[in-house]
């Protein structure tokens, strides 16, 4: 049975509060396309990673200038879905993008297998359920020290699978199954991600989340301890921030902007950006890859253009 370690991967806010301050671990940024800073002036680090992946530009970084060549034409190839012989601004947002998932996706197929238990590459609720929680459901939790939280989980994972679960027939396919466990990418999972929040939050029950509550969820203070600073900060963001409509209580909605804010789309201003650097006379300050990069483009024929097209959804 691997009930502790899936619930451990579905339930990600509870790592994440290891990871982040306190104070950051309920909101859901999107993930940064590089660790370097996106100073062309000084390095083209950002786009090496931002084009490739920050994995993929590792290797890149061992290949030799006829390797790179060779393997970067092949995957301009590969953003040009539409073959016509252009890489549009909508292909190239969209492969930043894929490159910007790439995390997400290793996980759903780090775990594929342990659910498609008849290998139909589609996993039914019943799958996930048995696997999940088999070995407990016949003894309705009762060997658990804590069962209520234990069926409390199921019930969580049940609604959260359903909503996943586009076509309603009980089976999820790759993508639904990448929603179910990673809400937070997807626009019709967001009420289910505000959803479980509050219900974390809430202990009181009343559907909302008060100010003692906020607090509460982000730090426990210790017999004789001073209240540290960020902590009255957190309590006039509370008010001042997070509460719009000043009734002392953050509602779904107010729970939405908190934990899901709306953020720059960084893969599109990425992929904007490397068409206008494809369209000046400057690019002989550019380093080897992004060379290599543009050099592969003219061999094979392809060209940058803008595009009126929408980038695909992902």
């Amino acid at each position: 049975m691997m009930l502790l370690n899936s619930l451990a991967s579905l339930y990600f806010l509870a790592a994440v509060a290891f990871a982040v301050p306190a104070q950051e671990k309920r909101i859901h940024h999107q993930p940064d396309l590089s660790d370097h800073a996106h100073d062309d002036a000084h390095s083209f680090q950002y786009d090496h990673e931002a084009f490739l992946g920050k994995e993929e530009a590792k290797t890149f970084d061992q290949l030799t200038p006829e390797e790179s060549k060779d393997r970067l034409a092949k995957i301009v190839d590969r953003i040009d879905t539409d073959k016509d012989g252009y890489i549009s601004h909508g292909e190239l947002h969209y492969w930043i993008k894929h490159r910007q998932r790439r995390y997400i996706e290793e996980n759903v197929n780090k775990h594929w297998k342990d659910y498609d238990k008849n290998q139909d590459d589609k996993i039914s609720w019943e799958e996930y359920k048995n696997t999940t929680y088999g070995y407990y459901l016949g003894e309705d939790f009762d060997d658990v020290d804590d069962k209520e939280t234990y069926k409390s989980m199921l019930k969580r994972d049940e609604r959260r699978f359903k909503t996943a679960d586009r076509d309603s027939d009980g089976i999820a396919t790759r993508e639904e199954f990448t929603a179910f466990l990673h809400p937070e990418e997807f626009d019709y999972m967001k009420d289910v991600v505000i959803q479980e929040t509050v219900e974390d939050i809430d202990k009181n029950g009343d559907g909302k989340i008060n100010l003692e509550e906020y607090i509460g969820d982000m730090y426990t203070a210790e017999d004789g301890e001073s209240e540290p600073d960020w902590v009255q900060t957190e309590r006039k963001h509370f008010s001042e921030i997070r509460d719009t409509n000043k009734d002392g209580y953050l509602d779904a909605n107010e729970v939405g902007q908190w934990v899901l804010p709306g953020e720059v789309d960084h893969a599109d201003n990425e992929a904007k950006h490397l068409i206008h650097e494809t369209d000046t006379d400057k690019l002989v300050a550019a380093p080897l890859r992004l060379l290599l990069f543009l050099v592969c483009l003219k061999k094979s024929r392809k060209k940058i253009k803008p595009s009126t097209h929408s980038p695909r959804q992902e």
